[in-house]
């Protein structure tokens, strides 16, 4: 049987703030549902470059819907293969709840950007959607 998102993720050994996060956020259940999804997955040294203090105080219960927003804001609630992905740049709705939902890919010679990190490895297929690894966290404006 192949394995979900959360699965895949857990697999791979190099998402383990993420997995924290979509858990702490009550996530983790939406990830393993049936899909399909999308998920830009900051790798754990994605979110060590965040400012100092940013992840633990994400992960605090009183800032939860932060949290949230944040998460979602990495996950596109369609599958997206690397293959789809047209020349240019393309807004992509994301499971955000409010506020800015889009995000901006864009795809050129050098490979796709995802409101400016880097997919640094791309379609890793789960059974509920794909995963791409993307080098940064990305962040909503609001």
């Amino acid at each position: 049987m192949a394995a979900n998102i959360v699965q895949t993720a857990e697999q791979a050994g190099s998402f383990t703030t993420l997995l924290a996060a979509a858990q702490a956020a009550g996530l983790a259940d939406a990830l393993s549902g049936p899909g399909p999804l999308t998920v830009f997955a900051p790798t754990d040294e994605a979110f060590a470059a965040l400012p100092e203090g940013t992840v633990e105080n994400l992960l605090k219960p009183e800032n939860k819907d932060q949290l949230v927003a944040v998460l979602s804001y990495h996950v596109v609630g369609s599958q997206i293969t690397s293959d789809m992905i047209a020349e240019g740049t393309t807004e992509v709705e994301t499971l955000k709840a409010s506020g800015d939902r889009a995000i901006m890919v864009t795809r050129t010679a050098a490979g796709v950007t995802v409101d400016g990190a880097t997919v640094v490895s791309a379609d890793i297929r789960a059974d509920n959607g794909v995963i791409h690894v993307i080098d940064k966290v990305i962040l909503p404006s609001d």
